[in-house]
């Protein structure tokens, strides 16, 4: 479904997206099956979107942005891809940003240019990303920094002692930066 105020050139949608009102999506921009594009939403031409993404309104994706399966990106979630931005002044080459499987970012955050969002990540609302976050962290704040900890369906884990333990009872550890399943 592509609402009829959408201007959609891309002939890249995958079935069971819907486009929603006053969205742009720019010819060589790639978007996968059942995604929901909300109202408002600007897709220039170097994106790819895999499947079961959702865009709210008043979001931006520039070239250079790559968003993996099942990924959440809240209302007016603000990408960047230009370090040192100038009018009528543009780089060799834009940075890139790449939001990995099943990352959630929430409303009115900041993703600087040449970031990657690791899997399952969280980013809360509000937030300033300022380098790459890794997979299963949630990190909220200006700069965001790791705050704890999310398993696969975005439930807080738990520390104790030095590992983290989801209410279904898997174990995890932490060795530099990167959370580790231990059974």
């Amino acid at each position: 479904m592509i609402h009829t105020t959408a201007e959609v050139y891309s002939n890249n949608i995958g079935e069971e997206t819907q486009i929603w009102q006053f969205t742009v999506v720019l010819p060589e921009a790639k978007i996968g099956r059942c995604c929901n594009i909300n109202c408002h939403v600007f897709i220039e031409n170097k994106v790819l979107i895999g499947d079961y993404v959702t865009v709210k309104p008043g979001v931006y994706l520039w070239d250079n942005t790559v968003i993996e399966d099942h990924v959440f990106i809240g209302p007016n979630v603000t990408f960047t891809n230009d370090a040192f931005p100038r009018s009528k002044q543009y780089p060799v080459h834009f940075q890139n940003i790449h939001v990995k499987l099943g990352a959630s970012i929430g409303a009115n955050s900041t993703i600087l240019g040449g970031v990657i969002i690791g899997a399952y990540a969280i980013i809360g609302a509000g937030s300033v990303v300022t380098k790459s976050i890794p997979s299963f962290a949630l990190v909220y704040g200006n700069p965001a920094k790791i705050q704890g900890w999310v398993d696969e369906k975005g439930n807080k884990l738990e520390q104790n002692g030095d590992e983290w333990v989801s209410a279904d009872g898997k174990r995890y550890k932490v060795n530099n930066n990167q959370l580790k399943f231990l059974s």
